[in-house]
């Protein structure tokens, strides 16, 4: 290949030397504060609110879940999380009427949250072995600070690891997904 005429626009990336030491998957990585994650305030409601009100509000938000706090303000002690799993097991697939139905019916009461200084390393931990999609941040006196998702872990480590992520080929016989749900 021609190297680039002087006046042409390159991606110094394209022209490196292919034997540069590859980016490692490492502790380091791990031992990152969770803070390092990318940040969203959490959706707050009381349990009063109802499922409607809290479908609309993580529709709003393209968020997953809310939190839900005693008086329904962020100032207050976590009480609970509503996610869409519950959409779907404890809702839809029992029939229940969403807009008369209080989230403090349907949500997870006394959810296990983190503390503002964990590490990715526990983020990754306690969604494994808890098999959460959301966790709950909260400060000393168990008010919400922040949500993490599952997709805010995997934006972490693109963002760690653009190029071998980004740049991988298509799978022969694979079918790319074009929406989030894969259709």
């Amino acid at each position: 290949m021609t190297p680039p005429d002087e006046n042409d626009e390159v991606d110094p990336l394209y022209f490196e030397d292919d034997r540069r030491k590859a980016k490692v998957f490492d502790s380091h990585l791990l031992r990152q504060p969770l803070s390092v994650l990318p940040t969203h305030k959490p959706i707050v409601l009381g349990g009063d609110s109802t499922v409607t009100e809290a479908v609309r509000a993580m529709q709003a938000e393209r968020r997953g879940c809310v939190l839900v706090t005693e008086d329904g303000t962020p100032a207050s002690k976590l009480a609970g999380i509503f996610t869409e799993r519950d959409v779907l097991l404890k809702v839809v697939g029992r029939g229940r009427n969403p807009a008369v139905l209080p989230l403090r019916e349907v949500m997870t009461p006394r959810p296990e949250g983190l503390s503002v200084d964990a590490s990715v390393a526990y983020v990754l931990n306690r969604m494994s072995a808890g098999g959460f999609r959301h966790i709950p941040v909260v400060d000393a006196e168990q008010r919400p600070v922040r949500v993490i998702s599952v997709r805010d872990v995997v934006d972490f480590l693109v963002d760690h690891f653009p190029r071998e992520i980004q740049n991988l080929p298509a799978q022969p016989g694979g079918n790319l997904a074009r929406t989030r749900e894969g259709a």
